[in-house]
């Protein structure tokens, strides 16, 4: 019979033997690996129980989430990276340069130079061109009428005389009595007249072509052209 006595939370086996076993018999020896095993598990029993209350949380109290859930990602706060008396000093800046611009295009559309203003020859020409598109649509009395203010306006201004308040004889002798009347233009005048009269004193029977070659007549006056 193996007698056996416990202390300090363990067991120690004694064996009575007639011969003292050494001391790697006694490391291999059966009889040590009840109690080897018993001391064991009786040190580590009280590190289990630790750990597993350590471990499980408490009945009744909630279980910590494995993962801290985040805040919301805060929306992006607006700086303005400039302080106010740059920003104050830009817009002066702005609106001075722009008052500049504005006031040099202002200065250089009243002082460019405006073009010269059309010539009695060029306004009796272009006015003779719109004549030209309305033979067909007036009659020949009406017609020559209107070419006639034409070539009347164009002496008086470019000659300063009074052609318009003049019969068609005093106009003659005005123009006779110039100097700055060629003979062509004298020639060309005094047909244009004639005819002219012909059709609206004397009404004679006239037709387009009559009305043409008036036109034709006060054209080459006022070009300076040759009688034919």
């Amino acid at each position: 019979m193996i007698p056996m006595r416990i202390s300090d939370f363990g067991f120690r086996i004694e064996r009575h033997s007639t011969a003292a076993p050494s001391f790697l018999g006694r490391i291999f020896s059966v009889s040590w690996l009840p109690g080897f095993l018993i001391q064991s598990l009786l040190f580590l029993l009280p590190c289990l129980v630790t750990h597993a209350q350590v471990a499980l949380p408490q009945q009744g109290q909630p279980t910590a989430s494995p993962t801290p859930e985040l805040a919301p990602i805060a929306p992006p706060v607006p700086v303005f990276p400039y302080p106010m008396w740059m920003v104050i000093a830009a817009v002066a800046a702005l609106l001075i340069v722009l008052a500049v611009i504005v006031w040099a295009i202002v200065r250089y559309v009243r002082n460019r130079p405006q073009p010269p203003p059309p010539t009695p020859r060029e306004l009796a020409l272009a006015a003779l061109e719109r004549l030209r598109n309305r033979v067909a649509q007036l009659e020949p009395y009406p017609f020559s009428i209107e070419v006639s203010d034409v070539l009347r306006g164009f002496v008086g201004r470019e000659f300063r005389v009074a052609a318009t308040q003049q019969t068609s004889p005093e106009f003659l002798s005005a123009a006779a009595a110039s100097p700055r009347f060629s003979e062509a233009d004298k020639s060309l005048l005094a047909a244009f007249l004639d005819k002219a009269d012909l059709i609206k004193f004397a009404r004679v029977a006239a037709t387009s072509a009559d009305s043409e070659q008036l036109l034709e007549q006060a054209r080459r006056f006022v070009e300076g052209g040759q009688a034919e």
